[in-house]
C-alpha cells in the first residue's frame, strides 16, 4: 500500500464539520447550517453547539459565516439563545460584539430599504435579524456592547467616528441612519 492509498486523512484534506480550523466564509456558512439543523432536530445539545460555535467564531470568516446563517436563517437557535451559547459568545469578546452591532445596523437599514420597495417579506426578514441582534447584544458583555454601540450611534446620528466609513460604504441614507440610531436606542429599552 502506498501513502496515496492510506485512509488516514492528511492535513490538506477538507475539514469535517466536527473539526474546524480557520474556515473560509463559505465553509463557515455551510458548517453552521449543518450544525443548526442538527440542533433544531435535537441531534446535538445546547452545550455541543455552543462548543462548536465557540471554535467557529474564533476566526473572523468563521464568525461572519455563523452569523449570516444563524441571524438570517430559519433555525430557532438565535431566538432561544441557550445559556451555554450565550456564555461561549460572551467569552469570544469584542469580535462577536462588533459583528453583532454591524448586523444590527445593516438589518435596521435594510428594513427601511425593503419597506420603501414595498417588499414586506424581505422587510420582515430584516426585522427578525434586527430583533435577534438586539436580544443577543443585551446578553453580551455590557461594557463592550455599550462602547461599540456608542461608536455606531456617533456615526449614524452625528456623522462622527470610525463607523462613518462603514455607513458610507453601504450608502445608507438619512432615513436608514435614523433607523440605525433607533435600533441602538432599543438595546437599552
Amino acid at each position: 500500500m502506498t501513502d496515496q492509498d492510506s485512509t488516514v486523512p492528511s492535513e490538506t484534506d477538507p475539514q469535517t464539520p466536527d473539526s474546524v480550523q480557520a474556515p473560509s466564509f463559505q465553509q463557515a456558512m455551510e458548517i453552521a447550517a449543518i450544525w443548526l439543523q442538527q440542533w433544531d432536530q435535537e441531534e446535538i445539545s445546547d452545550e455541543v453547539i455552543a462548543d462548536r460555535v465557540g471554535e467557529l467564531v474564533e476566526s473572523r470568516d468563521g464568525a461572519r459565516g455563523f452569523f449570516v446563517i444563524s441571524l438570517a436563517g430559519d433555525s430557532a437557535l438565535m431566538d432561544r439563545l441557550p445559556e451555554a451559547l450565550v456564555g461561549k459568545l460572551r467569552s469570544c469578546g469584542e469580535g462577536v460584539v462588533d459583528l453583532t452591532v454591524r448586523n444590527l445596523a445593516m438589518s435596521a437599514a435594510m428594513v427601511v430599504h425593503h419597506r420603501k420597495q414595498a417588499d414586506d417579506l424581505q422587510a420582515a426578514g430584516s426585522e427578525r435579524v434586527n430583533l435577534r441582534c438586539t436580544e443577543l447584544l443585551r446578553q453580551l458583555e455590557p461594557h463592550s456592547v455599550k462602547e461599540r454601540l456608542e461608536t455606531l450611534l456617533a456615526a449614524a446620528s452625528n456623522n462622527q467616528g470610525s463607523d462613518v466609513a462603514f455607513l458610507e460604504r453601504w450608502g445608507y441614507d438619512a432615513n436608514q441612519k435614523t433607523a440605525i440610531a433607533r435600533a441602538v436606542d432599543a438595546i437599552a429599552d
